[in-house]
């Protein structure tokens, strides 16, 4: 079985996150082993929280889950690329795409709408 190389990059790989249907950039995460073995067990897409050091199954708290349809990796085995059918928004900010702004030469512009108020779902 393919194995990516969580070696390269200190034991975790990039995740680049893909609406399988509209192929909108949803966002970008890490995996390491175990978060990858768990994914390819439940098909729900998990990943390891750099700040909060564990694994969290995307969707647990919010409810903006993401069911794996295909897994792409890179020609140097350390990148992933999951296309995914994403319920709700992808964005703890609230957004249905972490890439909600825009560069300009005025500054940044806001590109998307929110789908959730990010302080009630999260309590923050």
């Amino acid at each position: 079985m393919f194995e990516p190389d969580f070696d390269k990059g200190n034991g975790l790989v990039p995740v680049i996150v893909q609406d399988f249907k509209s192929n909108d950039v949803l966002m970008l995460a890490y995996m390491n082993n175990e978060a990858w073995i768990k994914t390819l067990q439940t098909g729900k897409a998990t990943y390891w929280s750099r700040s909060r050091k564990e694994l969290w199954v995307k969707g647990e708290t919010s409810g903006n889950s993401q069911q794996v349809k295909e897994i792409r990796v890179d020609c140097d085995s350390d990148t992933l690329l999951l296309r995914v059918e994403q319920k709700g928004a992808a964005c703890h900010e609230g957004y249905r795409s972490c890439f909600f702004r825009r560069v300009t030469p005025e500054g940044f512009e806001i590109i998307g709408s929110r789908l959730f108020n990010p302080e009630e779902v999260y309590k923050k």
